[in-house]
């Protein structure tokens, strides 16, 4: 799959989502945000949160890594989009303090010759953290998974937050042998148990 399809159908996607999840903001407080760890992982990303409630929020994070790096070792890419809902109760009050919360998460991928920095287990399936150093896999994932985290007040408009989510995701990939060519080698599925976000956040409240 192309950077340009990636793109194109991850945007309307996001698209459809932001207007569902923004409905109800002309009454409610809500925040931008982006994760920057996330950034620093050359994955640019936006979030919106919404507070639904005295200690309730909604959020919608969107993700996308469109990039091809060049490498001695040949192209070397972790190419990906993905949406994140969540539901968040507060322990105090809305964008203060700690919080829980419950996400869901689904995506596409089209990574090689990467080292993917998830701390988490493979089962049922290729080790795809260990299998895109040497092969490319793309495909599709899908999961859940529960977060704690904290948001510390700078300003009346600006906070910082950070978070932990751990979960589950199921992948669907097809294996191919090398970065750019040859045929499909194999499909399957896969599991993931672990780590699902980790967060270290700029955001602006409105």
């Amino acid at each position: 799959m192309t950077a340009n399809k990636l793109t194109k159908r991850a945007g309307l996607l996001f698209a459809g989502l932001m207007l569902l999840g923004g409905a109800p903001a002309q009454a409610q407080e809500f925040a931008v945000k982006t994760n920057l760890l996330y950034d620093a992982t050359t994955t640019p990303n936006l979030g919106i949160e919404i507070g639904v409630g005295t200690k309730n929020t909604f959020q919608i994070v969107y993700g996308l890594n469109p990039w091809t790096f060049d490498s001695k070792s040949g192209d070397r890419k972790a190419k990906h989009w993905t949406v994140m809902p969540e539901f968040r109760w507060w322990t105090c009050s809305k964008f203060n303090g700690h919080f829980f919360g419950v996400h869901l998460m689904g995506g596409q991928f089209n990574a090689s010759n990467v080292n993917i920095p998830l701390p988490g287990a493979f089962f049922g399936g290729d080790n795809i953290r260990k299998g895109v150093q040497d092969s490319r896999y793309q495909g599709w994932y899908a999961g859940a998974g529960a977060t704690y985290g904290y948001q510390w007040i700078l300003s009346r408009h600006w906070n910082i937050e950070a978070e932990v989510g751990v979960g589950y995701d199921h992948i669907w990939y097809d294996k191919y042998p090398c970065y750019e060519c040859g045929a499909k080698i194999d499909s399957g599925n896969s599991n993931y148990a672990g780590i699902t976000k980790l967060g270290l956040s700029i955001m602006y409240i409105f």
